[in-house]
């Protein structure tokens, strides 16, 4: 192990010391909110000073077993004893690593799920809603929700755009790599000699903002209008305008909804969606900024990068970060998607060791 990551697990393991006279102390409870917050750092800390307590434990196994094999009578069992404790050495160094690993603050939140049709005119919005019908599945599988803010059909089924509200546990962790370019290639309905045609629509996973007021919304800053509902919903659509468009007007950011019958519903929808959207763009900027000289293997997230190939006739499904290529296209397109996160997530996690090696 090298020196400054058992520097930082020394650290660590000073900390959770620190903690327990913390919160063993008269009077801790106290301050109930502070109290709160020492007890789920030291909930946090104590798994990964236990697994450092075993590596350094192995560690004095191992130098035995060095001992022990100077002596003639003992040396097989000592050699095969020396192995054992390299290989757990091993393991566990490997899992400390994976522990020591930055956490994305976003990955229990909830997610706002943006899919838009692009080239491929009536296709790509077919292909949208076959996308939508994917995650939805999906979501179907983890026992998420998933509660449509927006839409807007295309004129042969599919939708030019529509966004979604996905909740449940983890959800962004799972789908927050779904964000860029999706292409189809297959023979559209139609399409009468029989040509395969390939179109495209974008992605975008935003993570919900715990709180509106975590974004600043001005309300001096927000254009809010509202107009008729279009599409079915009998009467009330026709006569009343619970429709509402809001119009960021620092960064020109619009959201509309009008699903809710209520304008105070869709008004609350519509803010969550701005404000997601805000933070998002934030988020971006900030990591621009900061953004390091290696390109991750998973991608930079920007909606125009072209990121998985759906192609029918051959059925196959792409995945081009990661040169990954199933051909269960049947099954993916019915919410099968774990293969394809898991593999994803593994690209991230091994990208974030190697960024670490570099920095020890």
């Amino acid at each position: 192990m090298k020196a400054s990551i058992a520097a930082k697990l020394e650290q660590l393991v000073r900390r959770l010391e620190e903690l327990n006279r913390l919160l063993s102390a008269e009077g801790a409870t106290r301050d109930m909110e502070q109290y709160r917050r020492l007890s789920k750092e030291h909930a946090d800390l104590e798994p990964l000073a236990e697994l450092y307590r075993s590596f350094r434990q192995t560690e004095q196994d191992e130098a035995a077993a060095l001992e022990m094999a100077a002596d003639a009578d003992m040396r097989s069992y000592a050699e095969a004893e020396h192995k054992l404790a390299r290989e757990r050495l091993a393991r566990i160094e490997a899992e400390l690593h994976k522990r020591l690993l930055p956490t994305d603050p976003n990955d229990e939140r909830n997610l706002f799920l943006e899919i838009r049709a692009g080239t491929g005119g009536d296709e790509s919005a077919l292909f949208a809603g076959d996308l939508f019908r994917m995650y939805t599945r999906y979501a179907e599988r983890k026992r998420w929700q998933v509660e449509i803010i927006s839409e807007s059909p295309g004129e042969m089924g599919g939708y030019k755009e529509i966004i979604a509200r996905v909740i449940g546990q983890g959800a962004y962790s799972r789908l927050k790599f779904e964000s860029g370019g999706h292409r189809v290639q297959r023979v559209p309905e139609t399409e009468t000699q029989g040509r395969v045609h390939t179109s495209a629509c974008t992605v975008a996973v935003l993570p919900e903002a715990e709180r509106i007021d975590n974004v600043v919304l001005n309300p001096a800053e927000l254009r809010i209008d509202t107009f008729r509902a279009s599409g079915a919903g009998g009467q009330h659509v026709n006569k009343t305008e619970s429709a509402i468009r809001i119009t960021h007007v620092p960064t020109g950011l619009v959201v509309e909804c009008q699903d809710a019958r209520s304008q105070h519903k869709n008004k609350e929808r519509a803010l969550a969606v701005l404000a997601a959207r805000i933070k998002d763009r934030q988020e971006r900027e900030q990591q621009a900024k900061q953004a390091a000289t290696r390109k991750s293997l998973i991608g930079t997230g920007e909606r125009s990068e072209r990121i998985r190939t759906y192609n029918f006739p051959q059925g196959r499904v792409t995945e081009h970060r990661i040169n990954l290529t199933l051909y269960k296209i049947a099954d993916i397109v019915d919410g099968e998607l774990d293969e394809i996160v898991d593999a994803l997530a593994a690209e991230h996690q091994a990208e974030q060791l190697a960024q670490m090696a570099e920095a020890a």
